[in-house]
């Protein structure tokens, strides 16, 4: 944790106060805390292994140990504060998807494809069009940071300052990726309960990560109240897919959701091997009219994109190797929470933010891409 995060926080009720948080450091190196706490009134929040755990509540992880270490008291245990039994259990699955797909993003192929897509998400017409986008900002948020790839970029390109958070142990990935730039510093947190004042962030970034919330629409909203005047703020959120595609999804997360990671991963497999299959046939097909009650549009289609998008989710992209692709399988399936909206539901999300200026980008089929200006 970069010292310079701590005049930045702030808890309800004493927003914008540099002196809310104490850093108490037990082990440094130059301006990364390796070790320590961070105490808010009666409240502690541990540093380990370079990242402060924010979390609170039913979401806080067994802190017994480490308070034992540092002579502290075992917070209580408030229920009140935001946390469900499947934010937890979303909070493992991710857990342990970044722990084992560490370095997701890192290859120069897997790359090619990724910033394509974000630049396409941005509406930005060419891939070196990422590095001037994030160029000018001061103080960025990436809300759900997964492996660090994207954060690592941003800091990499950033004249400004970066915070990666996330809910799960992606945090420790992420860290491990950027403890070398200084620009750079990660939190575990609830992104409903960030350790943040409002009104402070120029661009927030939460890529894939709200419809993995309890409701997308509050996630929305609570990071928009983070953002300052005139900050942009992009979202991408699944798309609700046509009827077919709907009940294949809920029968198999139903499923799959019961399993533990590691089995759910293996489940995958099989639907990862049909994604797989299906793309090395190559083979397409032309529909003169629309299957409007399936949600199909006219037109030429791929036959592997045909069964992706309509009727189950087997994703293959030659740009991963197969477990990776099957990683992305398991990301759709596992976590129970995995909620799909409509442009016209975001419409209206907007419309009661007040906000005027913003731009649906269509990077694929199967979600919505937001990025919004907050009114000046």
């Amino acid at each position: 944790m970069r010292r310079w995060i701590v005049p930045l926080l702030a808890r309800s009720g004493a927003r914008g106060q540099a002196t809310d948080f104490e850093l108490v450091p037990s082990r440094e190196e130059e301006d990364q805390i390796l070790e320590g706490y961070l105490r808010n009134g009666q409240e502690w929040y541990p540093i380990e292994k370079g990242v402060p755990c924010f979390l609170r509540g039913a979401a806080r992880p067994d802190q017994r140990h480490f308070a034992k270490r540092h002579g502290l008291a075992v917070p209580a245990d408030d229920r009140s504060l935001p946390a469900s039994s499947d934010q937890n259990s979303t909070a493992e699955t991710f857990s342990f998807k970044w722990t084992r797909f560490q370095a997701y993003g890192d290859l120069p192929e897997e790359q090619e494809f990724l910033f394509g897509w974000y630049r396409r998400k941005f509406g930005l017409e060419k891939n070196a069009d990422l590095a001037t986008f994030y160029a000018d900002r001061e103080l960025v948020l990436e809300a759900g940071s997964g492996s660090g790839f994207n954060t690592k970029f941003i800091a990499e390109h950033c004249k400004g300052r970066i915070i990666a958070a996330d809910i799960s142990a992606a945090a420790d990935v992420v860290f491990n990726k950027t403890s070398n730039l200084p620009n750079c510093t990660v939190v575990r947190a609830d992104l409903m309960d960030l350790p943040f004042p409002d009104s402070v962030f120029d661009l927030i970034i939460a890529d894939g990560v709200l419809h993995h919330t309890p409701n997308t629409k509050a996630a929305v909203f609570e990071l928009y109240r983070k953002l300052r005047p005139a900050g942009q703020f992009f979202f991408y959120v699944y798309k609700k897919m046509g009827a077919a595609r709907q009940f294949s999804d809920k029968h198999i997360r139903n499923e799959l959701s019961k399993l533990s990671p590691e089995e759910c991963l293996d489940e995958c497999r099989a639907m990862t091997e049909l994604g797989r299959e299906l793309s090395r046939i190559g083979a397409t097909v032309t529909l003169t009219r629309p299957i409007n009650v399936l949600g199909i549009p006219a037109g030429t289609h791929d036959v592997q994109r045909l069964i992706y998008y309509n009727f189950v989710k087997c994703f293959w992209n030659d740009a991963f190797d197969f477990e990776t692709n099957n990683m992305v399988n398991f990301d759709w399936y596992h976590p129970r929470e995995a909620w799909q909206h409509t442009v016209e539901e975001v419409e209206g999300w907007l419309k009661s933010l007040d906000v005027e200026e913003y731009t649906f980008n269509d990077a694929n089929p199967n979600g919505i891409s937001v990025l919004l200006r907050k009114r000046p």
